[in-house]
């Protein structure tokens, strides 16, 4: 809040400050349509599917009654039959969140976790599924969440990209999953890769061996005039623009981001508390670490994936291994967040496509759910230690306080201070927005 004036009066200049600033660069902060929650979004991304049942949605009538048969896609009795969970579910936190003991670590964090225990999407398949969970739409190439976020709010650091995707997925739609689709080229994300494996995650040709950055400045300079030409002559093109802003981007990036990417600089107990290096942790431990670095430098919107989730057989060892990868790195990134004091605006996401079905499949498997699954949010705004909304006694379908993948958009962008609905591109003679014709905000789990 700007000194020696109320919140309200404070609020408005700054809002001056931003619309100012946002004439200047597409990138440049933009003023919110009301006061946010959070600043920024950290998503989880797990694709494949990771099944409720055994995680985050208990089902005691479920292990009352494995080996019953279970119920098909369509509703009608299934040859396969009901599959209790093999893991052991206890009450975690102070208003007792029912989590799996494959979560040991994250459990530990009961009283921050929104369970949204009702979510449901339209297909069970991967690829339509995932591709409507990042941009809204299954059908047309779509804006992603990402963009849609950088577009309505800019970025706080003109020296990085405000969409950063680390270990993108190149299956499942690829690409269009971080696109921006018809908005401006400069709302896509930025790809990471190599940034789970262990390698650097540096940018490739972040810098230059042969020119100095000065002479790089003079060359910048000389294309730069020649795209100001051509965007002259045409008035609209978004491509030009889209490169103007990028060649720009790119050039600013060279002083920051190989300094960003050095997780070398984190105290060793740090490194350690992500469990990089330990094998089985080191993946998903860098990404966390690094999310945690990027939001610190004001990345507005930052991806992590992790996966593959899609066990239609070997359930017992493939989750536990999924699990163990992951549980101690994210309840690593929690704790860092809050002791820097940057949870309360940073809105942190947990989830992949769709559940898992509580039939077995393969008879130590299950297969797709997109009718009933559980995802989590924690810090930015939203109640923590609450599970919000339910499946029926076996956890097929989300019955009570459901969530479409669409009211999960409406959520997440209102309480990053923009209106769902407002939020809007004209592109082909109408007005577009995530959320189409649909979506309701969830308040019943704001903070």
């Amino acid at each position: 809040m700007l000194k020696g004036v109320s919140s309200g009066f404070g609020y408005l200049a700054l809002a001056g400050l931003c619309a100012e600033a946002a004439e200047q660069s597409p990138l440049a902060p933009k003023t919110p349509h009301f006061a946010p929650r959070a600043k920024r979004v950290i998503f989880l991304c797990m694709r494949g599917g990771p099944s409720h049942v055994d995680t985050f949605d208990y089902k005691p009538q479920l292990q009352i009654d494995e080996g019953k048969p279970g119920i098909g896609r369509r509703g009608s009795r299934s040859r396969a039959k009901l599959l209790g969970s093999p893991w052991e579910f206890a009450r975690h936190g102070q208003n007792g969140l029912n989590i799996s003991e494959l979560f040991p670590n994250v459990a530990k964090h009961a009283d921050k976790l929104c369970l949204l225990n009702g979510m449901h999407t339209d297909l069970p398949n991967h690829p339509q599924a995932f591709v409507k969970m990042h941009t809204g739409n299954s059908q047309f190439v779509r804006p992603s969440l990402g963009a849609w976020t950088l577009y309505g709010l800019g970025t706080e650091n003109k020296n990085l990209p405000g969409f950063i995707v680390l270990s993108p997925q190149t299956g499942l739609g690829g690409a269009q999953n971080y696109g921006s689709s018809f908005l401006p080229a400069i709302y896509q994300a930025t790809p990471i890769r190599g940034s789970s494996r262990g390698g650097s995650g540096q940018i490739n040709n972040i810098t230059n061996p042969r020119v100095s950055k000065e002479a790089q400045r003079i060359q910048l300079d000389l294309v730069q005039s020649l795209n100001q030409e051509q965007l002259k002559k045409d008035v609209v093109n978004p491509a030009v623009e889209g490169v103007i802003e990028s060649f720009e981007l790119a050039f600013r990036m060279q002083s920051e981001v190989p300094q960003l990417m050095d997780i070398n600089k984190e105290p060793a107990a740090i490194r350690q508390a992500y469990g990089i290096g330990n094998r089985a942790t080191e993946s998903f431990g860098r990404q966390c670490l690094l999310a945690r670095r990027m939001a610190e430098a004001g990345v507005r919107f930052i991806e992590l994936n992790y996966g593959n989730w899609d066990q239609h057989r070997t359930l017992k060892t493939s989750l536990e291994r999924n699990c163990g990868a992951t549980d101690q790195p994210i309840a690593a990134l929690l704790a860092d967040l809050e002791k820097r004091d940057m949870l309360k605006d940073t809105l942190v996401m947990w989830g992949g496509e769709f559940g898992r079905t509580p039939h077995a499949q393969n008879g130590d498997g299950r297969d797709h759910n997109n009718k009933g699954y559980t995802m989590w949010m924690a810090g930015g705004g939203v109640k923590g230690g609450i599970a919000h909304g339910k499946t029926d006694e076996y956890g097929y379908a989300a019955v009570d306080g459901k969530m479409h993948i669409h009211d999960w958009h409406a959520t997440v962008l209102h309480l990053l201070g923009l209106n769902h609905k407002k939020l809007t591109f004209n592109y082909a003679g109408r007005d577009f927005r995530l959320t189409d014709v649909h979506g309701n905000v969830a308040k019943e789990i704001l903070a």
